[in-house]
């Protein structure tokens, strides 16, 4: 492959976006054109470098010895990036509705942009230390997204990301720097490149660093806090963030950690399997109880994808083929239909400038459309069949069972505790929209209607795809198992 190829998608958005940040377009009508067609042509850049995967990771720039920027595109490059690739204009279409009477549109536009390109750094990234150095610098462009507001409650929600996220990975950096003296160069190589035994025994010490490290970015307890608050931030980001972008380049970070860096084999059975796979199930729970108890709307959500992204993890420390298989499902499934969740939350808070879940009741009959396709969110991620969350969760279940470890069967019941905890904090939403108590629907006067097509045909289309995935899931599940099976 051609280093130009996979390096013109990372480097097109960050250019793009500097460039706007430097030299905004002088009219503010042009700017929505000039952020759909350079996130366009990212995504269409992608393909091209998803389509011509298959050969030599390419490297970039060479620092020193041991220290380059290196690029490659396997399975699970093209998986995590063809998600975002799809993703990304969509979002962006939604964020010019939500966004149009900002008054510093033009920053946000500026870092939503390179954030993709960021983004994608991390998907192609060969090496350890190239994801590491991508990992990072995503944490520095997102801050910007969410304190944008420039409010209190923004800079308090950006302190706290930017402590939380920078420290994790910190705490990664040791597993970084000793994968890199240990294990060839921290070159990814499905079945792993690391011996547990090297170094004294100290490279089986430094797994749970770099799971925990890394696992901040996937809101994995005790370190979970940033997320709910990071939801004061623009919805367009809170759904990037919260469901693609950052939260998902932490669990991808874990996946090559477990699976293209050490040896699955050689941990399962472990006190280190022990301590992250009881630490991502309990999350799981917890979460999901806050869930319960929370009343802000965004923030419910944000709860729920805390318990979500605990999914994923309980399915990569079982060190498993169908572990891994049921961790990238729900990556790829859960993004879907907390995407679609997220833009309905935002828009019925665009256009009712309300916030809290009590103030949904009766909305549903004035934004039928918002709501019908949350509710249908809101059933695929319970886990109802013929929808794409359930293909996921099953998959999990099967991994669990198919163990035959305590940790599995406690991962077990505790995906199907959490299932009817996310009906009662989601379905209720959509009770109360379609079925408010009586004398308690707040619109029953109100000229409330759904948000215009900007906002409309990202819902519409995310909800389709959950749809088609739940009713057709068999060609994404044999391409998820290729990569799982290390096949490509």
């Amino acid at each position: 492959m051609s280093a130009v190829f996979i390096l013109l998608p990372v480097l097109l958005p960050v250019l793009g976006g500097l460039l706007l940040l430097t030299h905004p377009v002088q009219a503010k009508r042009g700017l929505p054109l000039y952020c759909e067609a350079l996130v366009c042509i990212t995504s269409l850049l992608v393909w091209i470098a998803i389509l011509g995967c298959g050969g030599h990771p390419v490297t970039v720039y060479n620092f020193t010895s041991g220290f380059s920027i290196t690029f490659g595109a396997d399975g699970l490059s093209c998986l995590f990036a063809g998600m975002i690739s799809l993703m990304w204009p969509l979002v962006t279409i939604y964020a010019f509705s939500y966004m149009e009477d900002d008054d510093r549109p033009f920053a946000f536009f500026s870092f939503f942009i390179m954030t993709y390109g960021i983004t994608l750094g991390v998907a192609f990234s060969a090496d350890i230390l190239t994801m590491y150095v991508f990992f990072e610098m995503l944490t520095l462009v997102t801050i910007p997204l969410v304190t944008h507001y420039g409010n209190a409650e923004s800079r308090y929600a950006g302190r706290k990301y930017a402590v939380y996220t920078i420290g994790g990975a910190s705490l990664a950096f040791t597993a970084v720097v000793l994968i890199t003296l240990y294990g060839y160069g921290g070159d990814f190589l499905y079945g792993g490149i690391v011996d547990i035994n090297d170094g004294g025994g100290l490279m089986l010490v430094a797994f749970p660093m770099g799971f925990f490290g890394f696992g901040v970015k996937a809101a994995l307890f005790p370190l979970y806090q940033w997320l709910p608050d990071a939801s004061v931030a623009p919805t367009p980001v809170t759904a990037l963030l919260h469901a693609v972008a950052v939260v998902n380049s932490g669990v991808f970070a874990v996946i090559r950690l477990t699976y293209y860096c050490y040896r699955p084999q050689q941990l399962a059975g472990t006190w280190v399997q022990h301590v992250c796979t009881i630490a991502a199930v309990f999350t799981l729970l917890f979460a999901a109880a806050m869930a319960l108890k929370e009343r802000h709307f965004k923030r419910r959500l944000a709860y729920s994808t805390v318990s979500n992204l605990s999914y994923m993890l309980f399915g990569i420390s079982l060190m498993t083929p169908q572990g891994m298989l049921g961790g990238m499902a729900h990556m790829l499934f859960h993004g879907i239909v907390k995407m679609c969740l997220f833009l309905c939350a935002g828009a019925f808070m665009h256009v009712t400038g309300n916030r809290y879940i009590y103030e949904v009741n009766g909305v549903g009959r004035r934004m039928p459309f918002v709501f019908t396709c949350y509710t249908l969110g809101a059933l695929s991620l319970t886990g109802i069949p013929f929808f794409c969350c359930f293909i996921s969760k099953w998959q999990l279940l099967l991994a669990g069972a198919e163990a035959g470890t305590l940790e599995g069967a406690l991962g077990c019941g505790a995906l199907i505790l959490s299932a009817f905890l996310c009906a009662m904090y989601t379905i209720t939403v959509s009770v109360r929209a379609f079925f408010p108590a009586h004398g308690k629907d707040y619109y029953a006067n109100s000229a409330v209607t759904d948000p215009d097509w900007r906002m409309l045909v990202p819902i519409g289309v995310f909800t389709l795809v959950n749809i088609v995935f739940g009713l057709f899931p068999a060609p994404v599940m044999h391409f998820l198992a290729q990569i799982a099976a290390g096949r490509i």
